[in-house]
């Protein structure tokens, strides 16, 4: 027989070392953009949710990642304007949202030049989700 705590337990599965290495790499070679928007986000900054970033999920690193509220956010360089990329980009949002994981991207240069109406933009995202 089951108690209530057994049930509630969660175990989170081990992220693969090959993915979390890549993780840790991402972290330490964040773009401008990146470090940028790191900065406007940790600490719980925007709106009091909690963000990580270069955060594993399955076989994918997200830039950043709110637990709370199951949303992404990608910020992509000119590489993600390759045919290719556009298809990988797409395939990725897709895979996510089979998680409940809903995705907002921005380019690099949209954070570097308008901070606030990124900003903006997120917490209107983590503000719609009901949480």
């Amino acid at each position: 027989m089951s108690t209530d705590r057994e049930k509630t337990l969660f175990l989170p599965s081990p992220v693969p070392t090959p993915l979390l290495e890549a993780a840790r790499a991402f972290r330490r070679t964040m773009t401008d953009a990146e470090q940028l928007l790191w900065y406007c986000l940790r600490r719980k900054q925007l709106g009091g949710f909690r963000f990580r970033r270069q955060h594993p999920v399955e076989r994918f690193v997200l830039d950043f990642y709110c637990c709370e509220a199951k949303l992404a956010i990608e910020l992509d360089g000119g590489q993600h304007n390759a045919p290719d990329a556009k298809i990988r980009d797409a395939e990725r949002t897709a895979f996510l949202a089979t998680h409940d994981i809903k995705v907002i991207r921005f380019w690099n240069s949209e954070v570097l030049s308008n901070t606030e109406g990124v900003l903006q933009r997120i917490y209107d995202a983590l503000n719609e989700q009901g949480t």
